[in-house]
């Protein structure tokens, strides 16, 4: 396997994200956001992603949590049009308020199907995550995590298993059998 080589650009969105979610916290863990995107960029490269894929990965959730368009032409302009292409393929909503949850979840699924393999590769690196992160905070806390979340746990369930079944559609590999196994705990 070919280790992409990282340059100054990465570096860039590194630093560009962190600006962007500084003030944001992830939802039940309270644990600076920034937390989540170096995870979800280190799985993606970790699974032979390219640099373009670890900049998405960066930068995945910024159009849905720090600004919608704005943010999305600034992305555009400062990392091209495969990073926003990718950013696109994994943003659930770019407008205030959100759309209700169960709508928006099945908009997702809908483009995931017909999704580029990279647009795959980081949002399957985002949910396996996020569904570790469910998973250790559940260990820890019990149900009362479910609370946290605007779906309840029966609706993130089935949200993540029709996630997994998607990803195997395209194939298996690590990440997909570990978000079956993930998600398989959780629904205990």
């Amino acid at each position: 396997m070919n280790t992409p080589k990282l340059t100054e650009r990465f570096e860039q969105a590194l630093v560009y994200a962190t600006r962007l979610h500084a003030n944001q916290t992830r939802k039940v863990s309270h644990t600076p956001y920034i937390a989540h995107l170096m995870s979800v960029a280190a799985l993606v490269l970790e699974a032979g992603g390219n640099e373009d894929e670890a900049i998405a990965a960066l930068l995945h959730d910024a159009v849905e949590d720090q600004g919608g368009q704005p943010t999305r032409d600034e992305i555009q302009r400062r990392f091209g049009d495969v990073v926003v292409a990718i950013v696109d393929g994994c943003t659930e909503s770019d407008t205030t308020p959100k759309p209700p949850w169960l709508e928006r979840k099945t908009r997702y699924l809908d483009q995931l199907r017909l999704a580029s393999p990279s647009v795959r590769l980081v949002s399957l690196a985002d949910k396996l995550h996020n569904a570790r992160s469910v998973l250790a905070e559940w260990q820890q806390q019990g149900d009362v995590i479910w609370s946290q979340f605007k779906g309840s746990k029966e609706k993130t369930l089935w949200f993540y298993q029709s996630l997994v079944q998607i990803y195997q559609q395209t194939g298996s590999d690590w990440m997909t059998e570990e978000l079956e196994r993930v998600v398989s705990q959780l629904g205990k």
